[in-house]
C-alpha cells in the first residue's frame, strides 16, 4: 500500500490544551498554514498554504484514496483539522497513528520523547526551536504599543495585505517563517523514522479496528445541556461569593481564603500548630466534637469556597463545539502500561458521584437558576452543583442513554487468572464478593444485612486494597481509618486476606519470577491463561490472554546492597513526567495484567456493540454510554452482549447491568 506521511501546522485563537482539537478547529479563524508530506521513500515536501500555495491535486485526491495509507503522529489532530479545512470527513480506516504505535510499546506519548527514547541522531530529532515558533505563529499575540490591535503574527507575504502600514515594520518574520517551515518538514522526517523503526510491532488488526471505533466515538461526541452548565457556573459564583463574605465577617480578614491569612487565625483559636489546610485536614478537624463554633463555621465555609469540582462545568463550556457537543473526551491507549483509555478535557473518569434521590428536581431548579429555591431545598447547594455535573451530558431530543457496565470486573479477572476457586464460585452464584471475602478471612458466615454483617466492611476494604500485593499502607490509603477500622487491626486484615487467597498471592511471586527469568535469559516464559513473558528487541513483553502484548522498554535487573534483584524498565514518571528508569514488582505486574485484561474485555464488548448497530457516545472505566431512540429500550440485549465471553476468556464469569436515562448519571 502506498504511504503518505503528513504533518500540518495550524492557527486558531482557541487554546488547544484547554478546549481540545475539535473545538480548536471549530474556531471561526482556524486555518491550516503548512502541509508537509512524504510519499513512500520520496523526500519531504512542504506546501505553504498560508502564503497562497495550493495542495497538489494528486495529494488532495490521495487524502481520500483507500489504497493510500495516511500516517501522522497523533493522527486524530491531522484528521480533525483536515476534516474542518476541507469540509469532508477523513476516513479512519485509511489512517494509522504513529503515536498509538509508540504507546503500545511503552514509549512516551509525544514526538520528541519517542525520538529521544529511541536515541535518534540529531538530524532525526524534533527541532527544539518548535515551541517558540508555535507560540509565535500558531497562537494569538498580545497587542502592544508596537503592534496596536494586531492579534496574530502573520507570515511575510500576508503582512502588508492584512496588517496596517502603521505596524508593518514591527512584524518582519521572514527568517522565522522559513525556520517554521523547516520545523514542519522535520516533524514528518521524525514521524516516518519512528514508523520505520517500529513498524514490525504494529498493533493487531483488531486493535486498529478498535482505534477506528475510538475515532468515530470521539467524532460523534456527546451533547451538553448548556442551560444547566451556564446556570451552574453563575450559581456557584454567587454561592462562593456569599461564603467568602461570611468568612470575612467572621474572621475580620481581608482574604480569608488565603492560606497565609487563615492559618494564623485558626492556630490562635485552636491553640495548636497547623501544618496544612488541605482538604483532608479540614475534613478530619470537622469530625472533632469539641470544636469552637466559629472555627467549625469557618472550616465549613472553607470547604465550600475551595470546592473545585464545579470547574468541570467551565471545562464543558470551553470544550463545547458549535454543534452543541463535546468531542474528544477520551484518548486511545492513554495508559501506556495497560492500554486503557485516558480522560481528556472534562476528565470523565473522575466525575463526582451523585447520591441525590430527587435528581430531576435538583436539575430543574439549577436549570432555572433559582438560588433561593436551591437553598430552601438543600442544605449544601454547592454539593448539589457538584452532584449534577454528570447530568450536564445529555441525550439528544427524542433519544435516551442506555448505560451499562461490568460488575466488579477486576475482581473477576484476578480470580479467573489466579484460579481462586471460591471467588469464581461466588461470582458464578451471584454472591457478594465482600461478604465472601470476609467469610473466607474470618471463617464465619457473613451476610450483607444479616449475621456478622459488621465484618463485611473489612472484607470490602481488603478487596479494594490488597489484590495487588498491598499491605497496611494500602489499607490506610484506601480509607481504612476513615471507615473506623483501628490501625492495630490492619496487619491482621492483610494476613487473613492473603491466607484466604493463596493462589492470588502465589500469582504475584510467579509473575515476578517469570519476568526476571525472561529478562535474565532472554527467553519466553509461559505463565498462565496463555500469558507469556518475553524479551524482544530490548523490550519486555507480556502477552495477555487476548493475544495483545503490553510492553516495558529497556528492562534491567538491578541488585541492591543485599544482592536482591529488582525489575526496572524505562517509562514516564507520573509525578515528574520525565522519562526515567522505574521499578516494578510482582503485585504491580499482576495489576497491569488484570487491568489490561479488563480493558480487553471492554474493548471486545464495544466492538460487538458497534457491530450490533449501537451508537456508543462515551465510555467511562468499565461502563459504556449508548445513545438510542427513546422508547426502543434494548438494555437486556446490551448487557448480554457485554457479558458474553470471547474465545480467549471462556470461563471468566462476566456480568453486566445497566439503566436507561435521559442524562448521564451514576445509578
Amino acid at each position: 500500500m502506498k504511504r503518505l506521511g503528513i504533518d500540518i501546522e495550524t492557527y486558531s485563537s482557541r487554546d488547544i490544551k484547554n478546549v481540545g482539537v475539535y473545538a480548536y478547529a471549530d474556531a471561526p479563524d482556524f486555518e491550516v498554514m503548512l502541509f508537509a508530506y512524504k510519499e513512500d521513500d520520496d523526500p519531504v515536501k512542504i506546501i505553504d498554504l498560508a502564503q497562497g500555495e495550493e495542495l497538489p491535486a494528486e495529494i488532495l485526491q490521495a487524502l481520500f484514496e483507500p489504497h493510500v495509507l495516511k500516517t501522522a503522529y497523533n493522527a486524530n489532530f491531522e484528521m480533525t483539522c483536515l476534516t474542518k479545512w476541507l469540509g469532508r470527513e477523513m476516513d479512519p480506516t485509511q489512517w494509522s497513528c504513529t503515536s498509538v504505535l509508540a504507546l503500545t510499546l511503552g514509549l512516551p506519548g509525544y514526538l520528541a520523547g519517542v525520538a529521544g527514547a529511541l536515541h535518534f541522531p540529531e538530524d532525526k530529532q524534533k527541532m527544539k526551536v518548535g515551541k517558540r515558533l508555535i507560540d509565535h505563529f500558531c497562537k494569538p499575540c498580545k497587542p502592544t504599543k508596537a503592534n496596536g490591535m494586531r492579534t496574530r503574527n502573520l507570515p511575510p507575504k500576508r503582512q502588508n495585505a492584512e496588517h496596517t502600514e502603521l505596524f508593518t515594520d514591527f512584524c518582519k518574520d521572514g527568517d522565522d517563517w522559513e525556520l517554521f517551515k523547516e520545523y514542519c518538514r522535520q516533524d514528518v522526517v521524525v514521524e516516518q523514522e519512528i514508523r520505520d523503526r517500529l513498524e514490525r510491532y504494529l498493533p493487531s488488526p483488531k486493535e486498529h479496528k478498535l482505534w477506528e471505533l475510538d475515532q468515530r466515538i470521539n467524532n460523534g461526541g456527546i451533547l451538553v445541556d448548556m442551560t444547566l452548565v451556564d446556570n451552574a457556573i453563575r450559581l456557584d459564583f454567587e454561592i462562593r461569593s456569599a461564603a467568602l463574605n461570611d468568612m470575612r465577617r467572621l474572621t475580620g480578614l481581608d482574604n480569608p481564603n488565603s492560606r497565609d491569612q487563615l492559618k494564623p487565625w485558626l492556630e490562635a483559636r485552636l491553640d495548636t500548630k497547623i501544618d496544612s489546610l488541605d482538604k483532608q485536614y479540614v475534613e478530619d478537624t470537622l469530625k472533632r466534637t469539641n470544636l469552637p463554633a466559629d472555627v467549625r463555621a469557618i472550616l465549613k465555609l472553607k470547604q465550600l469556597v475551595s470546592k473545585t469540582s464545579v470547574k468541570k462545568y467551565e471545562a464543558m463550556k470551553e470544550a463545547k463545539c458549535s454543534d452543541g457537543r463535546i468531542h474528544g473526551l477520551l484518548q486511545f491507549y492513554g495508559a501506556a502500561r495497560t492500554g486503557r483509555w485516558a480522560g481528556r478535557l472534562v476528565q470523565v473518569h473522575n466525575l463526582p458521584q451523585n447520591h441525590l434521590e430527587d435528581l430531576d428536581t435538583a436539575r430543574q431548579v439549577v436549570r432555572e437558576g433559582d438560588l433561593d429555591t436551591l437553598r430552601i431545598l438543600y442544605d449544601n447547594p454547592s454539593d448539589v452543583l457538584s452532584q449534577l455535573i454528570r447530568t450536564a451530558l445529555v441525550a439528544r431530543p427524542g433519544y435516551e442513554f442506555l448505560v451499562a457496565d461490568f460488575s466488579a470486573i477486576e475482581a473477576r479477572v484476578i480470580a479467573w487468572l489466579a484460579g481462586e476457586k471460591w471467588r469464581l464460585e461466588t461470582f458464578a452464584n451471584g454472591g457478594d464478593i465482600y461478604c465472601a471475602s470476609a467469610s473466607a478471612m474470618f471463617g464465619v458466615p457473613v451476610e450483607k444485612h444479616g449475621q456478622n454483617s459488621h465484618l463485611r466492611q473489612k472484607g470490602k476494604i481488603a478487596e479494594l486494597a490488597l489484590g495487588y500485593q498491598g499491605h497496611v499502607g494500602a489499607l490506610i490509603s484506601m480509607g481504612a481509618s476513615r471507615m473506623g477500622i483501628p490501625e492495630k487491626e490492619l496487619a491482621e486484615i492483610v494476613n487473613k486476606w492473603r491466607a484466604a487467597s493463596p493462589k492470588i498471592v502465589k500469582m504475584w511471586w510467579d509473575a515476578e519470577k517469570a519476568a526476571k527469568q525472561a529478562i535474565e535469559y532472554k527467553k519466553q516464559v509461559p505463565f498462565k491463561r496463555g500469558i507469556v513473558f518475553s524479551v524482544e528487541a530490548g523490550i519486555l513483553f507480556i502477552r495477555l490472554p487476548s493475544g495483545r502484548r503490553i510492553a516495558y522498554p529497556s528492562p534491567k535487573l538491578i541488585e541492591d546492597e543485599k544482592g536482591k534483584a529488582s525489575i526496572t524498565y524505562m517509562g514516564t514518571d507520573q509525578n515528574t513526567k520525565s522519562w526515567c528508569r522505574l521499578e516494578t514488582y510482582g503485585g504491580k505486574l499482576v495489576e497491569n495484567i488484570v487491568q489490561a485484561t479488563a480493558r480487553d474485555c471492554l474493548a471486545d464488548a464495544m466492538l460487538r456493540l458497534d457491530e450490533a448497530g449501537y451508537r456508543i457516545r462515551m465510555h467511562v472505566h468499565d461502563e459504556v454510554i449508548i445513545e438510542a431512540p427513546a422508547g426502543k429500550e434494548k438494555l437486556e440485549d446490551i448487557t448480554a452482549i457485554m457479558a458474553a465471553n470471547s474465545s480467549w476468556n471462556r470461563g471468566l464469569p462476566l456480568a453486566a447491568a445497566g439503566y436507561v436515562t435521559p442524562y448521564y448519571k451514576k445509578d
